[in-house]
């Protein structure tokens, strides 16, 4: 007999449970230990888990608990709570908030069930007629035959089949539309940097897909999901077969999605589709798998390969099978499906989960063209039912004859009525119902009436096989018995165990054994050894359960515990242990958390003692401190107790009165201040050197000093001291007591305006403790008693302008002041005043006479001069650059002209500095004030002598020899100034230089200018002790002189090369260049060779042989050629030579030319109904082909377009644009030397409705 079994005692009285919340949830999961001491840890994916603000660990007493904040997708994972030698697992599953997910998983679950039963009756279901109806056969196409059938862990995710599937294509279906399905995504934009292509492979090899999405402008990681078909979700596909893969590079911060098909098969190709989402941004690709070298056959119902297979067909399952029922008991799919449009076929089987679409349309349409009016049923039976197992069905059916009797069929044999089977018969009404409804009440109804009968089908629905009672992790010591005890959810249930993912099996030695005892069943594992660590799992075909093995060698000795320490503030702790292996290593942990080594936590290890240690001891190292040693399933304990001396939890906490605490008078004064100290520390309150309490308080309570009505007594410095035996700590209180202000000053009226006045007040003199935040201000008509306050919210300043009052009406003021307590009293009223408008500005402001220090103004009384009388006239000036403020009338920049008013309209101003740029303004003045002020339309110069050079006389002026010089030099100055004239510092000679003088100018004339005239002239302006200077260049120029030693330097061929020497007169200018003839002694005819030769030397070239040529030159410069040239000495012979003629040859000249676009095709924006055209220009030789594309589609046969060329001119016509016609337009010209392109966008805007009607022409044939 084996030996009985060590039952593991569980450390923990109270485990955690598997929880299911919702993204942005908070979970809290907690659980109880035997021990009230036990240290307890959590983890996640065998990880530790630290206290921070994600996760938050708690422990109080013997109940411990673990808080997720802010759940989000990755937090759906495995977890585990440690304590002593237990470990508890436990799972967080994160649903999305989207309704139709969790349809969609409910629908799932129902296809599980189903899936198991449908495959039962394919084995026994020999008599049922369905089997032989050939219209209910599930024909598979050789594309799309069905993959081995899965097991239930796979069929999990795909979704229900409602209907058996016939070969047909959607679209087959009258009224069908796939284009009118309607789009369950509103954002689609491109995601994908690199989208999956499609391929193809031959069996039994793999295949790789490939997706890239760039995250770089995404707010969240996106979301892939591969399909095969149209709903078939590959994620839980993954196996054998199948594996997905997903990369980050962060540093392109791309994205890169696999999807690798191993060991391909026939059943394998189809289409398949992979989506990509972010938020609110979707896409999408679609792409096909070729499969080669095999042949697709039908596989049989029974299941016997593995799951893991891509192919969906096998759901189809058997003949006749029956049609899925929306999850919601009072909706039937087939009623929608009858009602609804063909549009919203595909939407409704997305929402109903229904994947054989084609099937279930064709069985529709079916059932459409027999509906027929029945003469004896009034209501037949639905085209199908479903219930629960277990559960209670009624059947009804509405008959015309009352006395009419019917029979009842299912599976085409007569029911007898027992007691699971009862007939109702109600006035025209037949009721059947089945009680207790079981998975061989699954079948087909039928209730016959003579020769007439109605139909449908009962799916019974049975519930998957759960686990009710997980398994536990264990550590058993080596050679020991293991018994890992699960419960599901039936009896007589089948499970499969696992160990790190491989299934386990009955063995030769009998290493483990399989027990089942109604719903239990138990793994055992005989005489545990090292190699049976690891991870046991336990599946059935609604979950599975996961536990850890671990085995120990043997027992530690423990030599010496840890114990509790007790120690005040910055004293050292140590805890200290002595285990019998020497070898061993361990984990100190602080309320569950792993202790890191740092400045004051040291961790040491020597031999067998292990010893941590903290210095400087501070209120959080309070704790329970456990010691785990590695590979042991128990640890050492002991809790460290901080000494706590007393402390006052104020954020005013000091000893000085920089804190201070405001209480309005005559409100109740109360002090709360937060202690915390153990003992229990005394409390005693001081003002100043008077103990004002004295209280003994529990650890961490308030306490509270109270005054019923404060006033100014209550004012001062409050010390507040609490003492234990640990030491004592004292804070200090400022407490100040505030009122409402004093009441300001009587107002003051500085100014008064047309319908305003300018009011001003001093502040009062006690604000109350609380600074002034503003003032309100009233006024009244001083006939009158009624108040009316001016403003709502408190104005800050002390100056108020005051508006919207009647001119000529008397008025008071009156000022509150106000604080943060509240509004003081009113001060007394201001002196009475009237608002009075000045006048307007004087007009016609203008210059009448000025000089070096004087100006002379004049203007012209206002407009308007208001209802007083005018004062005078005050006069302003300022220099220029101070003019950006001259409408304001306070500034500091204008200096008044003359002391007072002037009641003239003209004044003269003396004394202004000469030379600058003045402005000069004038404004009236009554009772009111000074009008607003008028200036000049732009600033005057105060003159000084200055001359003004013309422009052409700014660089030196050039004249000919006896040429006359007339210069007319401007200046200003007043009093006329004293002009002198000086060339090169010498007084002009009057008998050759004239010079006449005005008031504004001055004249130099010359009659016959000469070479000596040239030279610099000044001209001096003098007013008393100021002047002004100019000066001006004058070139007389002649003719040059000849050139000089003219010589033939060499004769050759038909050239001769001449040299000679520029000339010694050069006419008072540059020698721009030299003349060159030539003459043949027999005629002496001379012709030029150079007209203007820069250089001294030349070659003349192109000589008749056999003649003999004499040369000559000119200078040349800007007045002309030299009055005597320079001829050769002697002549040149050009001798005779014997010589071939050879004609030129010519190239014929390629006139040729490439296609090219002189105007390009411009982007429009049309709108619908009108036509549209496009119209660019292009060049080429020969004339080029031009073809016309719309998104890169060659539309030259189209009617909708019409194309014209002429003269290089290319358009296109587009007759009466609609929404389908936008898109990028394209002009290509092509000829043998090349060719262009030129393109477009043309965007179509959508038609408005006018008032007077819609555009013309809208509403045709066509465009309809």
């Amino acid at each position: 007999m084996p030996e009985p079994v060590k039952k593991t005692v569980s450390a923990f009285a109270k485990k955690p449970k598997t929880q299911v919340a919702e993204e942005g949830a908070t979970v809290v999961f907690e659980t109880e230990t035997e021990k009230p001491d036990a240290k307890v840890r959590w983890q996640c994916n065998t990880k530790d888990l630290v206290s921070d603000d994600k996760y938050v660990i708690k422990a109080d007493g013997n109940k411990h608990s673990l808080t997720i904040q802010a759940v989000t997708k990755e937090d759906g994972t495995a977890y585990a709570v440690i304590a002593g030698g237990s470990k508890v697992k436990f799972d967080l599953k994160v649903k999305e908030k989207e309704v139709m997910e969790e349809v969609k998983l409910e629908l799932k679950e129902k296809v599980k069930e189903e899936v198991k039963e449908k495959k039962e009756e394919a084995q026994g279901g020999a008599g049922d007629p369905a089997a032989s109806d050939p219209a209910a056969t599930c024909t598979v196409a050789p594309a799309e035959a069905p993959s081995p059938a899965e097991t239930p862990a796979a069929a999990d995710t795909t979704p229900a089949a409602p209907q058996p599937g016939a070969n047909i294509q959607a679209h087959d279906t009258p009224g069908f539309d796939e284009s009118q399905a309607p789009d369950m995504k509103t954002d689609l934009t491109g995601l994908f940097t690199e989208k999956p292509q499609s391929g193809e492979v031959t069996v039994g090899e793999n295949i790789n897909f490939v997706a890239k999405v760039n995250a770089a402008s995404l707010l969240k990681k996106p979301t892939i999901k591969w399909f095969k078909g149209k709903w078939m979700d590959l994620a839980s596909k993954s196996g054998k077969n199948l594996q997905l893969k997903e990369l980050y590079d962060r540093n392109s911060k791309v994205y890169t999605f696999e999807m690798q098909i191993i060991a391909a098969k026939p059943s394998f190709a189809g289409a398949y589709r992979c989506e990509v989402s972010s938020r609110d941004k979707f896409d999408s690709c679609n792409f096909d798998l070729t499969v080669h070298g095999g042949c697709p056959h039908t596989q049989s119902m029974d299941g016997s390969e593995e799951a893991g297979e891509l192919d969906f067909s096998a759901l189809l399952k058997k003949s006749a099978s029956k049609s899925q029922v929306k999850n919601e008991p009072d909706e039937d799919v087939w009623e929608i499906l009858q009602k609804a449009p063909a549009s919203e076929y595909e939407k409704i089987a997305f929402q109903y989960g229904i994947t054989d679409l084609r099937g279930m349309l064709k069985r529709l349409k079916k059932m459409k063209k027999e509906e027929k009016k029945s003469e004896v049923f009034l209501k037949k039976l639905d085209p199908a039912y479903q219930v629960e197992k277990g559960h209670k069905m009624k059947l009804c059916i509405d008959v015309a004859n009352e006395d009419v009797d019917v029979k009842w069929l299912k599976n085409g044999q007569e029911i007898q009525s027992t007691g699971r089977y009862i007939f109702e018969s109600v006035g025209n009404k037949r009721y059947l119902t089945i009680n207790h409804c079981s998975l061989s009440d699954d079948a087909t109804y039928t209730c016959v009436v003579g020769d007439e009968k109605c139909t449908t089908e009962l799916f019974v629905k049975e519930p998957p096989v759960t686990i009710t009672s997980h398994l536990e992790d264990q550590m058993v010591m080596k050679g020991e018995r293991v018994e890992l005890e699960c419960e599901v959810s039936e009896e007589g249930a089948t499970v499969k165990w696992e160990k790190d993912g491989v299934e386990l099996t009955r063995d030769e030695s009998f290493k483990y054994r399989f027990k089942k005892d109604g719903r239990k069943h138990v793994l055992i594992i005989n005489e545990a050894t090292k190699e049976d660590c690891g991870h046991y799992t336990v599946k059935t075909n609604g979950g599975e359960s996961m536990s850890e093995l671990m085995v120990s060698e043997k027992e530690l000795e423990v030599y010496q515990n840890i114990a509790d320490l007790t120690v005040k503030a910055k004293d050292e702790a140590v805890f200290k242990c002595e285990v019998s292996d020497e070898t061993v290593k361990g984990i100190w942990y602080k309320n569950g958390v792993e202790v890191k080594a740092d400045a004051r936590t040291n961790i040491t290890h020597i031999g067998r003692i292990h010893k941590l240690t903290i210095d400087d001891v501070k209120p959080e190292d309070q704790g329970d401190y456990t010691f785990v040693p590695e590979g042991y399933a128990f640890n050492l304990s002991a809790k460290l107790n901080f000494l706590d001396p007393p402390k006052i939890h104020l954020d005013c906490m000091g000893h000085t009165a920089d804190s201070t605490i405001m209480v309005v008078a005559g409100n109740k004064l109360r002090l709360d201040v937060p202690i915390t100290g153990d003992p229990a520390p005394t409390v005693v309150w001081t003002k100043g050197e008077k103990v004002k309490l004295l209280v003994f308080l529990p650890r961490r309570l308030a306490h509270s000093l109270y005054s019923n009505l404060a006033d100014k007594q209550d004012e001062g410095l409050y010390s507040v001291i609490v003492r234990n035996p640990a030491g004592e700590d004292k804070a200090d209180i400022n407490v100040k007591v505030v009122d409402a202000p004093d009441p300001p000053s009587a107002p003051r009226i500085l100014s008064v305006g047309e319908d305003s006045c300018v009011v001003q007040w001093d502040p009062p003199k006690s604000d109350g403790g609380n600074p002034i935040i503003g003032y309100v201000l009233e006024r009244k008509k001083k006939k009158s008693y009624r108040w009316m306050r001016l403003n709502f919210d408190p104005y800050t300043d002390t100056t108020y302008e005051a508006k919207r009052m009647i001119e000529g009406v008397e008025y008071e003021m009156r000022v509150y002041a106000v604080n943060a307590i509240g509004m003081s009293c009113h001060s007394a009223a201001s002196q009475p005043f009237i608002p009075v408008a000045p006048t307007s500005e004087p007009i016609g402001l203008c210059v009448d006479d000025i000089s070096d220090t004087t100006i002379s103004l004049k203007w012209r009384t206002p407009e308007h001069l208001g209802s007083s009388e005018l004062d005078g006239y005050g006069v302003e000036y300022c220099k220029e650059g101070c003019d950006n403020i001259s409408e304001s009338i306070a500034s500091d920049e204008w200096v008044p002209a003359f002391e007072g008013l002037t009641e003239r309209t003209s004044v003269i101003i003396r004394d202004l500095p000469t030379g600058e740029k003045m402005q000069f303004r004038v404004r009236a003045y009554n009772m009111a004030g000074p009008s607003a002020p008028t200036s000049l339309a732009q600033a005057v110069t105060i003159q000084k002598p200055k001359i003004w050079i013309p422009r052409n006389l700014r660089q030196t002026l050039i004249k000919k020899v006896e040429e006359t010089i007339n210069l007319v030099i401007p200046f200003q100055g007043k009093p006329r100034p004293v002009i002198t004239w000086s060339k090169d510092g010498e007084y002009l000679n009057p008998k050759q230089v004239s010079v006449r003088n005005s008031d504004t100018d001055t004249i130099l004339f010359i009659r016959k200018s000469e070479r000596k005239d040239s030279g610099k002239y000044e001209v001096k302006l003098q007013i008393e002790n100021v002047e002004d200077t100019a000066s001006i260049s004058i070139q007389i120029v002649d003719l040059p002189g000849s050139p000089e030693k003219l010589k033939i330097m060499d004769v050759w061929g038909f050239n001769v090369a001449l040299e000679w020497k520029p000339p010694k007169d050069n006419g008072n200018c540059e020698i721009t260049g030299y003349m060159v003839q030539k003459a043949d002694k027999k005629t002496m005819e001379w012709y030029t060779v150079y007209e203007l030769y820069r250089r001294t030397n030349c070659v003349v070239a192109d000589l008749i042989m056999g003649n003999e040529y004499i040369f000559r030159i000119y200078a040349v410069n800007m007045v002309g050629l030299s009055l005597e040239p320079c001829f050769s000495a002697d002549s040149a012979y050009i001798q005779k030579t014997g010589f071939e003629y050879k004609p030129p040859t010519y190239k014929e000249h390629d006139f040729s030319e490439a296609p090219k676009f002189t105007h390009p095709l411009v982007s429009r924006s049309v709108i619908a109904g009108y036509n549209a055209t496009l119209s660019c220009s292009v060049r080429g030789i020969p004339k080029p082909k031009v073809t016309w594309y719309k998104n890169k589609m060659d539309i030259s046969n189209e009617a909708k377009y019409r194309m014209f060329s002429k003269q290089g001119v290319l358009t296109l016509e587009i007759r009466k644009p609609c929404s389908f016609d936008g898109g990028v337009y394209m002009c290509k010209a092509v000829n043998a030397s090349g060719e262009d392109v030129v393109e477009c966008k043309l965007e179509i805007r959508a038609f408005q409705y006018l008032r007077n009607g819609w555009p013309p022409g809208l509403f045709t044939h066509n465009s309809v």
